[in-house]
């Protein structure tokens, strides 16, 4: 049998704090607080119209504010850096949209005064029971070049994944192999993002609620020919295998190895097309 290297602590007294008792939270905001409590990565979280914000204790070691103690659950009296260094990196994912932007430089306290240090930073829109955006999540990471075979051609790509926990995985897997990456939660929310913006890729899982993924490939496809196709399926590539169009199939669950597998074979195709 194995044990765990250590046990979180206990849950902190929500009731002394401007979010109220946890039990009253939609289920998003108790998941995505349990996540950031137990991540060892840096995260802040704004929540709904009075911008409350929860944060860990990677986050307050990083910004080494003196005042700063996590879990937060307060409304700030200054905006932190990690939204107001761009104003419209938080509009845009108050719209409903991931985005990561990288090697920003934000102020950080270090030896009793502040200093400028680049972080990548990644943004993630939280909704709520009723699917409306009511917080942002974003996590923070110390900027990092990426490899040289990565950095040569970074991918564009829409991830469509209707599960939030699997978006976000898969969004946050593929930002750190250096693409930059949009997520929708079903295909009828991807369409206006596909006629909005040029993607290299669209990786979608094959069932969704509404539009399928085959469905929303296929309309994808006939408005931008050149789009590769990257689909996730649990059911193997039964409904994918005659499709009229190319696409690239990953069976679910699917290991690293077999998605940047993938992800180097559309590299390969994408600068083929440009050449």
């Amino acid at each position: 049998m194995s044990f765990p290297d250590s046990i979180a602590a206990p849950a902190p007294d929500w009731t002394r704090t401007a979010l109220g008792d946890n039990a009253s939270w939609p289920a998003s905001l108790r998941l995505t607080v349990d996540i950031l409590l137990n991540s060892p990565l840096p995260m802040v979280l704004q929540w709904s119209e009075q911008q409350i914000m929860v944060y860990n204790d990677a986050y307050v070691e990083l910004l080494g504010l003196p005042s700063l103690s996590a879990p937060g659950g307060h409304v700030p009296p200054m905006q932190p850096s990690a939204w107001s260094w761009n104003p419209a990196a938080m509009a845009h994912a108050r719209q409903g949209y991931s985005a990561s932007y990288r090697g920003r430089n934000l102020p950080v306290w270090r030896d009793h005064g502040f200093t400028q240090k680049p972080l990548d930073l990644y943004y993630t829109p939280v909704r709520d029971d009723n699917n409306i955006v009511q917080g942002v999540l974003c996590a923070l990471a110390p900027a990092q070049s990426m490899p040289a075979a990565q950095s040569a051609r970074a991918l564009t790509l829409l991830v469509v994944e209707d599960n939030a926990d699997a978006r976000y995985l898969v969004c946050e897997t593929l930002r750190a192999l250096g693409h930059e990456v949009e997520a929708a939660a079903s295909g009828e929310e991807a369409l206006p993002q596909l006629a909005s913006q040029q993607f290299d890729v669209l990786f979608t899982d094959v069932s969704l609620p509404g539009m399928s993924g085959v469905d929303l490939a296929r309309q994808a496809r006939r408005d931008q020919p050149s789009l590769e196709v990257l689909f996730a399926s649990g059911y193997g590539d039964e409904l994918t295998r005659h499709l009229e169009f190319p696409a690239r199939s990953l069976q679910k669950p699917y290991d690293l190895d077999v998605l940047q597998d993938a992800l180097q074979q559309i590299v390969q195709s994408v600068q083929a097309k440009a050449a």
